[in-house]
């Protein structure tokens, strides 16, 4: 497995990493020990970086990743995050950056993953009505305190990133990125090489959509939180379908799956970028860890620009309630 140093860290992580959000919410999963199988099977693979957050399940998925990594700890990169709060009906009950909020969460998700350490602890949504530098001045303390490693962002703006890395060292930022989701390409990317720290993509497959997979709205289960994304809805869809109609043309083409396609360009972004799809069954897995013995050359990338380009996704990436609290 290719090996990254994650920004300003001596983390070793795996050029792709593992999403685990699906595996407790928002998409319709496989199931627990599916579930645990996928995470068993990347560790054998040697994809050692895995993802979570407090919010997932509410509070189940670090739980689930706890049960996944018990007894192989050392093998792992772990990654949590915090800010998002949830009520334990599930309800969202807004965003908080207060250290006393940030200490307690650090604290919780410890007991839920039964690890006595955080390797990457991200703040998952920034917090406008803190100043950046108090939230990352009470992160900071949970390092010295030997609770947490290394320090992330996760949908922070470039200013923010600034003043957050001048209070400690941000190893990595964390922001969807994909064939739809271009927008860092604007300044985000540029912010955070001149910083030296490490983009991690989620959402690198679209949610879901690149892959090829969903060719009308009744293909997404009933459940599932894709059906009140805009990017699913309407109109959108079908713009979008199209989109993705182009996109496998090329990977007919290349005698690789969509999926690859849309993952390998990612990856294609440079070495400094670790993309985290979120996979819940091991067969998917297995595709997606395919994609790292897949090159695209100076012709097939011009060809994705062009079907492609930035903006080409038709819909917001977030409902609009959401919006809110991305580019904070």
């Amino acid at each position: 497995m290719k090996q990254h140093t994650l920004g300003h860290s001596t983390l070793s992580v795996s050029a792709l990493g593992l999403g685990c959000m699906g595996m407790s919410e928002f998409y319709v999963g496989a199931g627990d020990e599916e579930s645990l199988a996928t995470l068993k099977l990347a560790l054998d693979q040697g994809l050692n970086f895995l993802d979570t957050a407090d919010m997932y399940g509410p509070f189940k998925n670090e739980e689930l990743v706890g049960r996944g990594i018990k007894g192989r700890r050392d093998e792992v990169v772990l990654a949590t995050k915090f800010g998002n709060m949830r009520g334990s009906d599930g309800s969202f009950q807004g965003v908080n950056g207060r250290p006393d909020y940030v200490r307690a969460s650090c604290d919780a998700s410890l007991k839920r993953l039964r690890v006595d350490h955080i390797d990457l602890y991200y703040q998952h949504r920034v917090d406008r009505t803190v100043p950046i530098e108090e939230t990352v001045g009470a992160m900071s303390r949970l390092v010295d305190a030997g609770k947490v490693r290394y320090l992330g962002l996760s949908e922070a703006s470039p200013a923010t990133i600034r003043r957050a890395h001048a209070v400690h060292p941000i190893s990595a930022l964390q922001t969807e990125y994909s064939l739809w989701s271009r927008d860092p390409e604007d300044e985000l990317l540029a912010t955070v090489r001149d910083l030296g720290i490490t983009f991690v993509a989620y959402s690198p497959l679209g949610r879901g959509f690149l892959t090829g997979r969903f060719a009308k709205f009744e293909d997404l289960p009933e459940k599932d939180y894709r059906r009140f994304s805009p990017r699913f809805q309407g109109e959108n869809f079908q713009k979008n379908l199209r989109l993705v109609e182009r996109v496998s043309e090329i990977a007919r083409d290349k005698g690789v799956k969509p999926a690859q396609l849309a993952l390998a360009w990612v990856m294609a972004q440079g070495e400094d970028i670790v993309p985290i799809p979120g996979t819940t069954r091991r067969a998917h897995l297995e595709e997606n860890l395919e994609t790292l013995h897949i090159t695209l050359n100076e012709e097939e990338l011009a060809r994705i620009d062009e079907v492609a380009p930035k903006g080409a996704a038709s819909g917001a990436r977030y409902h609009e309630t959401a919006l809110q609290f991305v580019n904070g």
